[in-house]
Order: C-alpha cells, then sequence, then structure tokens
C-alpha cells in the first residue's frame, strides 16, 4: 500500500497558509507544494509529523475535509521524489540503515585529519572549561608537559600507517589537513614545538594549517600567521570587554581582551582567516548588542576573512550550573528577536548558519545535497586523530588526557597500537548505530548530534543529542526560502572548526 515515506519533512512557512515546503530525509529532495498536498501526505503518515513551528496543522480554511489525493501526475513526482513509498516502515529504515552506513563508510575513507596538542597546559582558567581540572588538580600536573620533537618524528612515522588504514595512498597527493589544539597551542613557550610539526608535515606535500587558540599570545607567530601556515584560527570572546574580562581570565584573575583584541588584528593584518565563537549562556545573552558593536567598531567585518558566531556553553563541570545554558535552538531564538531591535546584531552569526547556506545553494541553483549529508555528527567518528604529548591518540578534542580513553597509542617504534574496543565505539557511532536516529526524518542532516554532550544528558554513548534540532532545521529552511524569494545575497559557508 502506497503511504507516506517516514522521513518526510514538513516545513512550513510564515505567513503563507496556502503552501509548504517539503524536504525528504534521504533522497535529498526539496519542494514546494499546496498545503492541500502536504495535508494528503500527512493524511497517509504511519505516525504523527511533527508539530508545525507556525500555527497548527490544519487544512485550507474552505475544504472542511481532510484532502483527497492529487491528481495522478502528482502522485507520481511525489514517488519519484521519495515522499510516497510501497515499503513498510520497517523495510524502510532498513534501507535508510544501509544508506546511512555507506555514507559512513565513505565519509570514513577521506583523509585522516590530524591534530596536535603541544600542550595541556593553558595559561587562563575559564570556569566552564572542560579541561578545568587539568589545571586545578595537582592530580594533573603530570599532564603540563610540552610536546618533544623526538615523539613528533614518531607520530610522523605513523602517519602511512594511519592513511593505509583509511585507503589512502600515500602517493596520490591531496590536500591534508593539520590543526593545534589544547590546553592552549599557540602559547609563546610552544613556538618551536609547533613550528616544527608545522616543518615535518610539509613534507606530507600539500597541508592546511588551523588552531583553536585563545589567541593571548599570538604575537609570538607573527611571521607563521596567514596563508602556508597558520591559516585558520577560531578564538573564543565571551562577551563585551568587562564582561569577557570576568570568564577568560589569568590564573591570577586579570583579563583577556585587549591582549586577545590587538592579536585579532595582527592576525587578520597577516591573512589570516579568523572565525570568532561567542560563547553564551543566559547570564551574557543579552550583552551580544554590546559584543555587535565592539566588534563592529574595531573593523573586524571588513575584512572578508573574518566571521563571528554565537554558540551555546554547555555544563561542561560542576562550576557551570545547567539552569543557566541554553540549547542552540534557545539561543537562536533569542538572536532573531535580538535582530529586530538591535541591527548591528546582524553581525553575529546564527548557530545554524550553514544549513541556511546551503538551502539556498540548493534554491538558487539546484546544488545536491547528498554531499552534505551528516552520517555521523563529526570527524571523532570517522577520520580525526588527536596526537597529545605522550603519543596517546584520542578521537576527540573534548575527551582527551586520560589513558583509558585513548584509541591508540604511537609506540617507540612508530607503530600504532590500537584500542580496539575503544576505536570501534568511537568509529562506529553513526546515525546508522542508534535506533532513534535510524528512525529520525533528520537524522542525515542532523548526524545524531555529540556524542559527548549524549553521554552527559542520557548516559550512554551511541544515544542522540537532538539539541532542539529538527525546530531548527525546519526554521532554518523556511528562512533560507524567503531569503531566496527576496534576491537577497546567500552569502559564504561558515568557516567553523566545529559545531560543538
Amino acid at each position: 500500500m502506497l503511504r507516506t515515506s517516514s522521513y518526510t519533512i514538513y516545513v512550513d512557512l510564515p505567513d503563507n497558509p496556502r503552501e509548504m515546503l517539503l524536504v525528504h530525509g534521504y533522497t535529498g529532495a526539496y519542494d514546494k507544494v499546496s498545503r492541500r498536498v502536504a495535508s494528503y501526505l500527512r493524511s497517509r503518515e504511519s505516525h504523527r509529523p511533527p508539530k508545525p513551528l507556525y500555527g497548527e496543522w490544519s487544512p485550507e480554511p474552505e475544504v472542511d475535509e481532510p484532502a483527497g489525493p492529487p491528481p495522478p501526475d502528482v502522485i507520481a513526482v511525489l514517488r519519484q521524489r521519495g515522499y510516497l513509498t510501497h515499503l513498510s516502515p520497517a523495510e524502510e529504515e532498513t534501507l535508510f540503515e544501509r544508506l546511512a552506513l555507506k555514507l559512513h563508510q565513505r565519509a570514513s575513507a577521506r583523509p585522516p585529519t590530524y591534530v596536535f596538542m603541544p600542550t595541556y597546559d593553558c595559561n587562563l582558567r575559564c570556569s566552564y572549561c572542560f579541561q578545568d581540572r587539568m589545571r586545578t588538580d595537582p592530580r594533573f600536573a603530570h599532564l603540563l608537559r610540552t610536546l618533544r620533537p623526538a615523539m613528533v618524528d614518531r607520530i610522523f612515522a605513523a602517519v602511512p600507517r594511519i592513511e593505509a588504514a583509511h585507503g589512502v595512498d600515500p602517493a596520490a597527493g591531496g590536500s591534508r589537513s593539520v590543526g593545534f589544539f589544547g590546553g592552549e597551542p599557540l602559547l609563546a613557550a610552544q613556538r618551536p614545538i609547533v613550528e616544527y610539526v608545522i616543518e615535518r608535515s610539509r613534507r606530507l606535500g600539500d597541508v592546511t594549517f588551523w588552531a583553536v587558540t585563545n589567541a593571548t599570545e599570538l604575537e609570538a607567530y607573527r611571521d607563521l600567521l596567514g596563508p602556508g601556515a597558520l591559516a585558520r584560527l577560531q578564538v573564543t570572546l565571551d562577551g563585551p570587554p568587562a564582561e569577557h574580562d570576568r570568564r577568560r581570565v589569568y590564573a591570577d584573575g586579570s583579563g583577556s581582551f585587549a591582549r586577545i583584541a590587538r592579536n585579532l588584528d595582527l592576525a587578520l593584518e597577516r591573512g589570516a582567516v579568523v572565525n570568532v565563537r561567542l560563547n553564551v549562556d543566559r547570564n551574557n545573552l543579552h550583552q551580544l548588542p554590546a559584543v555587535a558593536r565592539a566588534i563592529l567598531d574595531r573593523g573586524w567585518p571588513r575584512r572578508r576573512s573574518f566571521s563571528v558566531y554565537a554558540a551555546p556553553i554547555h555544563a561542561a563541570n560542576d562550576k557551570t550550573p545547567r539552569r543557566t545554558t541554553l540549547n542552540s535552538w534557545q539561543l537562536d531564538q533569542a538572536l532573531v528577536a535580538m535582530r529586530r531591535d538591535h541591527p548591528e546584531m546582524r553581525v553575529i552569526g546564527r548557530p545554524d548558519e550553514g544549513i541556511r547556506i546551503r538551502a539556498r545553494q540548493i534554491f538558487d541553483r539546484g546544488a545536491d545535497v547528498v554531499p552534505h549529508f551528516r552520517p555521523s555528527f563529526c570527524g571523532a567518528h570517522d577520520q580525526m586523530y588527536i596526537f597529545d604529548p605522550f603519543g596517546d591518540v584520542y578521537a576527540c578534542w573534548e575527551r582527551t588526557g586520560e589513558p583509558q580513553i585513548r584509541i591508540a597509542r604511537i609506540t617507540p617504534e612508530g607503530e600504532v597500537e590500537l584500542r580496539h574496543d575503544v576505536h570501534r565505539q568511537w568509529r562506529s557511532r553513526s546515525v546508522a548505530s542508534n535506533p532513534v536516529c535510524r528512525r529520525c526524518r533528520y537524522a542525515l542532516h542532523c548526524g545524531g548530534g555529540c556524542a559527548i554532550l549524549a553521554l552527559g544528558q542520557r548516559g550512554e554513548f551511541h544515544a542522540n543529542y537532538c539539541d532542539g534540532f529538527a525546530s531548527r532545521f525546519r526554521a532554518s529552511i523556511a528562512d533560507a526560502y524567503l531569503a531566496y524569494l527576496a534576491g537577497g545575497e546567500p552569502g559564504g559557508e561558515p568557516d567553523r572548526l566545529c559545531d560543538l
């Protein structure tokens, strides 16, 4: 029997009671239909779809009964686009699972991303930091050593073995991605080892370098900033200057805003791509307009290589009360409201800018959505390798510093000694590994959410962390379509290093 696909997404449009957008969760179809056609599809759902963002589900005002079948040619198109199917819900779930696994395997065959941790040490003492214990608990003092050249050599001896495991031919060329994370990776004291990693990486061929840094000591890297070396930087601000200086503090309690701002000027002058992440909770949310004004006053948005976006703080330690945090949907709605009253807020990107931009590309030129499907949430589940100063290898930079959670270690001989159980746990997590995600119409757009946040919220690694994604996705698609109709500039893909 013909029924509506379990992966049909209904996007209702504000102030448009006659039309809707349909999105299919695994065929990649995007279509505008009459409300009557959407109501017909809804009537053939095996289970109730999500409540619309704008208003309630109802047929068009002049229709007193559920909509009948559309004409045969419309039915044929709905079938061809995937919205109608003869598969049972169980059969369609199996089809979805096979597709998700194939996409995940394809992602795992990409060249790996390498992340070096020059040190676990940091010169700041941010209260919400997930690594806070490493600098405040004496039991972790042994971790605060610096990566040494001999260990870097050992790691690079292992690179061909890592790439062979991903089916990558070292002789085939292609670009590699090498990043720096910490602790604080770009402390002045780490300059020699960072430079050595860059030099060793270049022997592999074409390499793109990036770093997640607090930018307090970037002046020590002046000649390495920009194209060819530290080309991309992600830097965090915690509010306008006074608020930031209460949150991102040195060990003596002094603030860091002025120094970070000077170094952002330097990085931009040197040609680096700079992406600023604004950490937001309920206590500094109202200060975002002041942040926007401070950013505009610095003139940073005049440079095409600069971008800034807001992201919610997560309760990563016992110093961050959960009641003070926001989820991504709550933050996005607050940003929309602020933009109405504070036009300067448009300089600050919203959490789901990438969804809106990709949807605009579909509406503008029929871009293929399949390459943007997310069978897993991030590189931790397919091809990211994080090396710490001890030669321990981790999958996720949110979970480092404890040997029992490492996925491997690099032996003195340059061999990769896998911990098969932990490696398999990280690399097997996808939307196919969780029954909830397998049945979710948004799964290939969401990726199942962050494993660390899922573990913290549900106590299970392979659980889903939805973070209001259904509402966020539908609102983002509606926004993108309205912007398409208005003919505004679509903008470029946001240059963010992590969606967390």
